[in-house]
């Protein structure tokens, strides 16, 4: 698998294009603020179609250039259920100190495809096949996405988790209780060569994360 990593100026949101190498289809995952340009350079220097705009989540800093993919290529977005509402309209998922960051005067459009997602679902695209794992505690509708080649096991996981950390639960629709059981029943079961594609910040491996993630070792603490 061919996994290109373009990080957003705003947030410093992981953006990603996967696909089985140059050449081929691709899926897009996360567009945020102002990466369209370097995207659009990135598929004509790989030579990469893509097929679909993969959201972990419905932040606008993970949402916020998906209308002009997917309208730049025909394509549909993907997001789970829970959180389409945020496409709708994206200043439901943050606070108003938030949405001053991102700016005045924001002209949002949501895509014309939209696809909502299930828990469990899975989705062939691009020649990859990805599994949708509800992950509540950031937003109510966050999604990891797993996939697999023939060399490894590669999950996405937006907010979820990242390397030393996770994402925070005080934003509308976070739930640092919904965060605790998606830890203890969604990531720490994943197997230890998992390589974790997360929203921010470099990659890293469950294995990494169960011996040295802190949030990790308190969610191995909760009852069931």
């Amino acid at each position: 698998m061919l996994i290109e990593t373009l990080v957003a100026d705003a947030f410093g949101t992981n953006c990603y294009v996967l696909s089985a190498g140059p050449g081929s289809e691709c899926v897009v995952v996360d567009p945020g603020i102002g990466i369209a340009p370097r995207l659009e350079d990135l598929l004509a220097e790989r030579g990469l179609k893509p097929v679909a705009v993969v959201l972990t989540h419905g932040h606008l800093d993970h949402t916020f250039s998906v209308s002009p993919v997917c309208g730049a290529s025909d394509i549909p977005a993907y997001i789970h259920t829970a959180d389409r509402h945020l496409l709708e309209d994206p200043a439901k998922g943050f606070s108003a100190n938030m949405m001053s960051l991102v700016g005045t005067g924001l002209e949002w459009t949501e895509p014309d495809d939209v696809q909502a997602l299930a828990d469990g679902g899975v989705i062939d695209l691009a020649g990859m096949r990805f599994t949708v794992d509800h992950a509540p505690g950031h937003t109510a509708g966050s999604a990891m996405f797993h996939t697999a080649d023939d060399e490894g096991l590669y999950t996405v996981t937006g907010d979820v988790l990242f390397r030393g950390a996770i994402g925070r639960t005080d934003l509308p629709g976070g739930s640092d209780a919904a965060m605790q059981h998606t830890l203890r029943d969604k990531v720490l079961p994943l197997d230890d060569a998992t390589i974790v594609l997360p929203g921010h910040g470099p990659s890293t491996t469950i294995a990494a994360e169960r011996a040295r993630n802190p949030y990790l070792k308190r969610a191995a603490q909760l009852d069931h």
